[in-house]
Formats: structure tokens, sequence, C-alpha cells
């Protein structure tokens, strides 16, 4: 009698959604084989702390094989996605090829430049380890150039910061900039004051963190203002150089001569999106996103989920769930359970989003948190802010470290990682500023 082969799972990213469904396959009788172009799960909402030097890489990264060791009915495989033909149900990676039952596409999101990608070498966003410790160079070279400048000019460009976006990600690193030159930095350094650098806050609309509910983003905007930091709200970026960015209020623009842009403006879908699109016949969104129904998959395809960053629920028309770690992981439970479902048989409903809540932090003791009708700003929210992240992290190691590193940093305001690595030659003075009229 031939064995039984079990239902072959390929799961495309490790991330928060990817990561959930495997391992609510757990008891399945599946096979899984998850598929990542990094060796680890990241915790992305904690990347800035990495950036601004008070986390280092490992404390919120953890190898994917270490989550799933005691998952008999899984594997890793560490390799990049190249193509699918959806007809044979193949995953193509640059090495060898997948065949699966059903394929589960995770793959996350990239910074969205807008039609300006020209812009990434010179405002880098976040989204990977690689991201964080790039900005982490740019920031702390920058005071050091500044120590050997002479020019006072000069010296103020170096001193300089433009953050570009007002959601959760650019108001925790225009907070985060504005505690390191505030309270890290002074008495470090013989030929510069820290505290005399500007932080600006760009923001599109017409105040930050628009998500929320009114009272929260003017309390936000307040305690930024609170912090140093300069918040300029409607108004768009409409050039980056080496030297500086191009301001637009309006009808006026403004030139501000900076070496640190910092990119928080925008995300779109994977890249790995469009070759999957091309190859079922789905529709993108103008993001990037691949459209998928009300159950996650891709129609003509049901074999095929589409989970996280990389999905547009409900066609084009739907308003897109926004690109936080409970859509991917509520996403990632409901494929799996469906999953099971299908293979007893069994019908179930079609997804549904339930919101936890959002929250952002601004410093140390300033925060704000939406949950249902409740509102948090203050210190109440700060201390929500840190328990639901730290219990978030994935093992218990990774808590202890995070912990000991915030219990440190609040007692001392020092930022003990931050490094400057990387080979990039340290930056030139800049040229001659240019008056646009």
């Amino acid at each position: 009698m031939t064995p039984t082969v079990p239902h072959r799972v390929v799961i495309l990213g490790g991330g928060f959604g990817g990561l959930q469904a495997t391992l609510a396959l757990r008891t399945a009788a599946v096979s899984v084989t998850l598929v990542d172009r990094r060796n680890f799960h990241l915790f992305q909402p904690l990347l800035y702390q990495v950036a601004t030097g008070v986390l280092s890489p490992a404390n919120i990264a953890t190898p994917l094989r270490s989550l799933i060791k005691h998952q008999a009915n899984a594997q890793v495989i560490l390799g990049e996605a190249v193509g699918v033909n959806a007809k044979e149900r193949t995953l193509h990676l640059a090495e060898e090829t997948l065949s699966y039952d059903t394929l589960i596409v995770a793959a996350g999101g990239r910074h969205h430049y807008f039609g300006h990608q020209e812009w990434a070498a010179h405002a880098p966003g976040l989204k990977t380890i690689e991201d964080a410790t790039d900005i982490r160079r740019r920031i702390f070279t920058a005071f050091e150039a500044a120590e050997r400048e002479e020019d006072p000019l000069k010296r103020a460009s170096f001193l300089t910061f433009v953050v570009v976006g007002g959601g959760p990600t650019g108001v925790e690193l225009a907070g985060a900039l504005a505690e390191i030159v505030r309270h890290t930095l002074p008495r470090e350094f013989r030929r510069i004051d820290t505290t005399s650098a500007r932080i600006l806050l760009i923001e599109a609309s017409a105040q930050v963190l628009d998500v929320f509910a009114d009272e929260l983003p003017r309390h936000a905007m307040a305690a930024l203002a609170g912090l140093g930091v300069t918040v300029r709200s409607g108004t768009m970026l409409s050039h980056v150089d080496a030297d500086g960015v191009l301001l637009r209020h309006g009808d006026l623009e403004e030139r501000i001569a900076t070496r640190t842009v910092l990119w928080a403006a925008g995300v779109q879908g994977a890249s790995i999106g469009a070759i999957i699109a091309a190859a079922t016949g789905a529709a993108l969104d103008r993001a990037g996103r691949i459209v998928v129904g009300q159950d996650c998959a891709i129609a003509g395809h049901p074999e095929i989920f589409v989970i996280g960053d990389l999905a547009h629920v409900g066609g084009l028309d739907a308003k897109p769930l926004p690109g936080v770690a409970p859509v991917a992981m509520q996403q990632g439970t409901y494929v799996a359970k469906l999953i099971r479902a299908r293979l007893e048989h069994r019908t179930m409903a079609h997804f549904s989003y339930r919101d936890p809540g959002s929250m952002a932090t601004i410093g140390r003791h300033q925060a704000i948190a939406q949950v249902g009708r409740w509102r948090l700003t203050g210190t109440l929210a700060w201390l929500a802010w840190l328990f639901i992240h730290l219990m978030a992290l994935v093992r218990f190691e990774n808590r202890v470290l995070v912990l000991l590193q915030w219990t440190w940093h609040y007692l001392s305001w020092n930022r003990n990682a931050r490094l400057i690595t990387g080979n990039a030659p340290m930056p030139s003075p800049p040229a001659a500023e240019r008056v646009i009229s």
C-alpha cells in the first residue's frame, strides 16, 4: 500500500504572517516548508530602536529554525523566490524548485518612494536590519562630521535631521532623535552643542498620526514640540539629494540643507507580488499589493493565499487593511484554519479583521493609544506600549535582553548600541547652498 503523501504547504516569508501560519499548522496533517531570504524572524516594530542605538539587532531577531525546531511537520529553506508556475503549482527559488498543494505568500512590503526611486540613496527607509544599521551609521556619523567642521553653516547642515512621514515610524524616529540630541550626547562632544540640532518631521497631511482619533494626533504633535521636534504638516517633499531637501507647502518652496534624511512615508508590496500577479492573472493595486478575495485567496487560484502587507483583501474598491503585525498574524491564523477546513471538507466564514487597537510612542513617558472607544496618552499609554511590545517578542531571552536594555536606558539615558558600522566613508562637506525661488 502506497503511503499517503501529506498535503504540501509552502509559505513564502518568515515575518509575522508567515510565521503565524507555520505555527498554526503544527498539529495539522500537512507538511510545511517555510521559505525566507533571511534565516531569522524580525520584530520590525522595534527596528527604530536599533536605528537609534537603544537595542542591538540580535535583541529583536530570532533564528527561524529555533522557532520551529519542535514542529515535526515543518522545515525551513533559506532562499529567494524568483517565480511561480500556477498551473504546475511550483515555486521557483534561485537555486531550486518547490512543489506545493497550497502556497501562502507572506512576502511583506518594501519602501515606496512614489515614483522617485532615486531618492532611496539619500533617504533610506526602515524595513530591515541592514536599513536600521545604515540609519544608525548615518545619524551618529553626522555628529562626528559636525565635530570636525569649522564652517557654521556646513556644521548646521550636519546637525539637521529630516524625517519624512508622520506615521508611527516617523514619529518614533523623530522622538528618538530628539532624546539623542537632548539627553544622550550632550557633554560627549567638545566642539559642538548637540542640543542645537534641528529635527524636522515632514507630513503631507494636516497632522501626524492621522489614523488615530482627533485628540490623539494633537497630543502627539504637542509632545513632539515639547521634545524640540519641528513638525511641518501639510508639506510635501519634492526633491532630495546628498546636500538637502526641497519642501513644498502650497505654492511655497523651501530648501533645507541637511545630510541626514530618513524615509517613513510609504510602503508598497514586495517585488515578488508583480511576478505572482503576472503568473495568476491577479490584479495589483496602486501600491503593488495583490488583490485577493475575502478568504485571502487569489481569484481563480484558491490554492494561493496572500497575507500581510502584500495583500489587498476584498477587491480594489475595498479599503486596504493597515500594514501592521496584527493584520498579518490574524490572516496567518485564518488561512491555517481554512486549510484544515478544506482538508476536512468543511467551509469557513470569510476573514474578518479584529482591530486590537493602535499605539505609538513619542518619547519617554509620551505615547498615545487607541483601543476601541478608549483613549490613552502620556505615561499610561507609554507603559502600555512598553508592556505590549515586550510581550510580543517571540522568545523569552529576547524579552529579558530588551527589558534589561530598556531599564539601563531609562536610568542612564545612555544608548549602548550606537555603533558606527559599515564601510561607507565619512560624509564630505556639503556643496554651497543653492537658492531656489
